[in-house]
């Protein structure tokens, strides 16, 4: 079960789907969804990535030191 969906309301909800997008525009509209989801899954990734790497340089920048500085030592 999907979201508290059963098997019967998904076909429902697809046949909807058919009849007020056409079955022509319908695999287009789920393939742009789908590019819109991997999109904002790169970015949120990529924002990530930079959150941690703004933490670094402020620590860096407050007198603190690299893990390969520690490790020197």
């Amino acid at each position: 079960m999907i979201g508290g969906m059963g098997p019967l309301e998904i076909t429902v909800l697809v046949g909807i789907f058919f009849v007020l997008f056409g079955a022509e525009r319908l695999p287009k509209m789920a393939n742009a969804l789908g590019r819109s989801k991997g999109e904002f899954q790169k970015g949120l990734t990529e924002t990530t990535q930079l959150g941690d790497l703004s933490r670094t340089t402020a620590d860096l920048e407050a007198g603190g030191r690299t893990p390969e500085q520690l490790r020197a030592e």
